[in-house]
């Protein structure tokens, strides 16, 4: 383990160690977010989806706004930690927030997580070569360092919003996004010679001014649609068709070995909003699913049962080496296990992650309580599917696109989450318990029945994948031995 870090270049463990500080704020919100819309706004459960699906879609659907104000105006570092400011002003501003002015400190959130979240992973696509053979399990371990923020992020929010109160946990979060940006600002010398154009850039007070006054502009529309949230759906689609566009303006700009590469990225872009669509039921029906319906005990410990959102880490930073060396081997033997071959095998581990628990509905208590093993099997499934979906996505679109619109491209692989966000709604909403049902065997039944489906529908998925890789394959110019 440590020396497969040994191995990375030095400015990767500055950004490393950013990334766990500002996960573990992030996720010290999200995984208390759902709860905190029917506990503490009197949401529904369906509601409650929804408003998380919009938070989620407006997360991700800024971040290429971020990247693009990376590669083309300000730069990536001072975007960077632009985001990070907003986003600790955001949290600060939920731990003080009445329910007046929630969805305020929300917005700000969403606009703090759009500029920062493209603009580390660009910015270590730069710290390595072309070819280099390090790329792939570089950006693994980067995604393990997301993982290990969110694990303490996981056990620590819940934790102190069922004990303390939702304002205690945020603070937290607050106080991870302050220990983050003084980690850059003691170790930015890793990276003062990764620089693209607008990173040399001299920016005026004027234009300054004029991006604070569009991040309070940004806010305040975010709160508002986080308040209505069929606006926020077609705002999405309409982003989504925009962003789109623009890719294609540049795909048809370039001709050969670029432009097939380009549409390669595209389509594996569309396949990750499936996977994403299934990510999203991990803080929303699967949450509900432990809340209501597994016994609150992890190898013995009893836990919040929010906590058991921290299984997916768990298993990514347990697995995360591993497969680092697997890369490693296969490509000291001369083996090649091509990017296509990879999303449809996560995709097949996601399909399982689902199937596995319409099994529990057979052993439970007389109360509907089930064994915690199920969830821990299920998550195992459900975070090697994300290993070789969304963690080697990110290095997909750092391979395949021009270097001149990684930030930007970057971005729009973040818009694929975006969608997922509404989309995994939907598909949440179907495990609404009726007002005439009390968490117990009745709910357990209608859980694992949706559960089912999502995995066949998934495994559908999963051998379309399978079929079309080699065709891909090819258009990658990559063999396809595995």
């Amino acid at each position: 383990m440590f020396n497969l870090l040994r191995q990375q270049p030095r400015a990767f463990h500055m950004i490393f160690m950013l990334e766990i500080w500002e996960r573990f704020g992030f996720y010290t919100v999200q995984g208390i977010l759902v709860l905190y819309f029917i506990r503490f706004l009197g949401f529904s459960e369906t509601t409650a989806y929804y408003t998380f699906g919009a938070f989620s879609a407006l997360v991700y659907s800024m971040v290429a706004v971020g990247g693009y104000l990376g590669d083309r105006v300000i730069g990536t570092k001072r975007t960077l930690v632009l985001g990070m400011l907003t986003l600790a002003l955001g949290y600060l501003a939920l731990a003080l927030a009445t329910k007046e002015f929630v969805f305020y400190a929300l917005g700000c959130i969403c606009v703090g997580n759009g500029l920062f979240k493209a603009n580390p992973a660009s910015l270590l696509s730069k710290c390595y070569d072309d070819n280099d053979p390090r790329l792939h399990g570089g950006f693994t371990l980067y995604y393990m360092a997301v993982n290990v923020g969110a694990i303490a992020a996981l056990f620590v929010g819940p934790t102190l919003s069922s004990r303390f109160g939702y304002p205690y946990a945020y603070l937290v979060s607050f106080v991870g996004l302050l220990l983050g940006l003084a980690n850059y600002i003691f170790q930015r010398q890793h990276i003062s010679q990764i620089n693209n154009s607008a990173d040399s850039r001299k920016i005026s007070v004027f234009h300054w001014m004029l991006i604070t006054a569009g991040i309070a502009a940004a806010i305040v529309i975010s709160a508002h649609l986080l308040q209505h949230v069929m606006i926020a759906k077609n705002l999405v689609w309409i982003i989504t068709i925009c962003v789109i566009g623009i890719y294609f303006f540049y795909m048809f700009k370039e001709t050969g070995a670029t432009f097939t590469r380009m549409l390669l990225a595209f389509v594996l872009m569309i396949e990750a909003v499936a996977f994403f669509t299934l990510y999203q039921q991990m803080p929303t029906s699967l949450n509900l699913f432990a809340v209501n319906n597994v016994e609150p005990l992890l190898f013995g410990i009893h836990i919040d049962s929010q906590s058991f959102q921290a299984l997916n880490p768990l298993w990514i930073v347990m697995m995360s080496p591993l497969l680092v060396m697997l890369y490693s081997k296969l490509h000291l033997r001369g083996l090649s296990f091509p990017i296509p071959y990879k999303f449809a095998m996560g995709m097949t581990c996601c399909g399982l992650s689902f199937i596995v628990l319409f099994f529990a509905r057979f052993i439970h208590t007389e109360a509907g309580v089930v064994s915690s093993g199920w969830l821990i099997a299920s998550y195992f499934f459900q975070s090697i599917g994300e290993l070789l979906v969304s963690a080697l996505g990110v290095a997909m679109v750092a391979e395949l696109v021009p270097q001149p619109i990684v930030g930007f491209v970057m971005g729009m692989w973040f818009l694929s989450s975006a969608l997922a966000g509404f989309l995994g709604a939907r598909v949440a909403s179907y495990t609404e318990l009726p007002h005439t049902i009390k968490p117990g065997v009745e709910s357990l039944m209608i859980y694992t029945n949706v559960f089912v489906k999502i995995g066949v529908v998934t495994l559908i998925i999963a051998l379309l994948l399978w079929l079309i890789s080699p065709r891909l394959t090819r258009l990658m110019g990559e063999q396809s031995t595995i």
